[in-house]
């Protein structure tokens, strides 16, 4: 028996099994190679879910993490601690937003926004502010006050009841103008639907819930987990928007694989969750916050972000070829730096594709059910990224195939 096989059968026996996992145990990694417990080498296209964006075993990456564990990992936020305070400031410099409350991962960034919209109102003393505006197939966490705001049903399905939310349909303005109210609290919103599929916001989107927030008094909060941190090719998704959050939700790729969160704020807000209100034992632990400040480190010195951007254009180019030499099997492409989404035909299901992509040792996943998603490391190459659609490519023409003869 394999050492690969011999691991998965372990995990099958003892591993709790909320996930349908592929039948692969990586032990290693280097940039945008992965390899199992066989040895097999493996792309990563999708880089731990927009997570691992320096890549894998990356050399200053994982000296900053050596030298901060061998020095101080955690002490609680009874105190401060060094690269706490260092990566708030750099992070408030770089945005333009002035506070920083520091959790472990994108959900809980997403529910200390939720607190932070609900609380601020009652304090005020407009107890009836509750409700918040979201929208369809949007993905913001799967803890009971992020799940709320997901715009899933079947996520949400056996959980509930939840809190007040209302669920709008993406990029429709009067919609959302049509469910204001004197009772909302917050528009929560993503500058791309990443798990609902790679749908980006329409040009002038973000702009118009804005005065719509504005407007009823009401707050706008950004879910940029996904798409923060260069991912789109900018800093935040929201830069060259016109448009300044009240908060913004970070995580993924804010530490290159170690868990942190982040939300950050502007000044009015800054008494909205006065001690007592909201915490996190292990956020904001100098661990997790030096692994974020050599991202953000790598990110300048390697011109990652301006990279996104150029290498995004390029996959772009590729996906949108395919497109044009398989419209039958992928009828739309979108997206934008490096996270894009290939459409497929509705009696295709992305699952069921992405398992015979792995298959030659490439990894993509899925957003929703019909799309391929792209999410590379952002230290990808051109050469790797064209090996991997070539893949994709050579896939997707089988399924041409099986429906002209069929």
């Amino acid at each position: 028996m394999s050492a690969n096989t011999e691991l998965v059968a372990v995990a099958r026996q003892r591993l709790y099994p909320n996930y349908k996992q592929a039948p692969i145990v990586f032990v290693r990694g280097r940039g945008c190679e992965l390899f199992d417990a066989d040895g097999r080498r493996w792309l990563d296209l999708c880089a731990g879910i927009a997570v691992c964006s320096v890549g894998h075993a990356h050399p200053v990456l994982a000296r900053a993490i050596a030298e901060q564990a061998a020095s101080l990992m955690h002490v609680s936020n009874y105190f401060y601690n060094a690269p706490n305070v260092r990566l708030a400031n750099e992070l408030c410099q770089r945005t333009g937003f002035d506070r920083a409350f520091f959790c472990n991962s994108g959900t809980e960034a997403n529910e200390a926004m939720l607190k932070l919209a609900r609380h601020y109102f009652y304090a005020r003393g407009d107890v009836d502010r509750m409700r918040v505006i979201a929208f369809d197939n949007a993905f913001h966490g799967r803890t009971l006050g992020a799940l709320s705001m997901t715009g899933t049903p079947k996520y949400r399905e056996g959980f509930g009841p939840l809190g007040p939310v209302t669920h709008v349909p993406y990029g429709d303005v009067d919609a959302v103008t049509k469910s204001m109210g004197s009772d909302v609290c917050a528009i929560i919103v993503e500058v791309v639907q990443g798990e609902g599929g790679v749908v980006l916001a329409p040009n002038g989107y973000l702009a118009h819930l804005r005065s719509l927030a504005d407007a009823q008094g009401a707050l706008l909060l950004v879910d940029e987990v996904q798409t923060g941190i260069g991912r789109l090719g900018r800093f935040l998704g929201t830069t060259g928007s016109g448009i300044r959050a009240d908060a913004v939700a970070l995580a993924k790729g804010l530490a290159g694989g170690v868990p942190i969160g982040a939300m950050l704020t502007t000044e009015r807000l800054a008494g909205a969750l006065p001690p007592g209100t909201h915490g996190s034992t292990f956020g904001g632990n100098a661990l997790a916050c030096a692994a974020a400040l050599a991202v953000l480190g790598i990110l300048d010195s390697e011109d990652l972000v301006e990279g996104a951007r150029s290498k995004g254009d390029e996959l772009g180019a590729l996906l949108r070829q395919i497109v044009r030499d398989h419209p039958d099997v992928c009828p739309a492409v979108r997206g934008e730096g490096l996270l894009w989404g290939l459409e497929l035909r509705a009696d295709l299901f992305a699952r069921d594709v992405v398992s015979e992509i792995q298959k030659k040792g490439v990894l993509v996943i899925a957003a929703g059910d019909h799309v391929l998603r792209f999410a590379p490391p952002l230290v990808v190459t051109r050469e790797e990224l064209k090996e991997g659609v070539d893949v994709v490519r050579e896939v997707l023409a089988g399924y041409s195939v099986v429906r002209a003869t069929a």
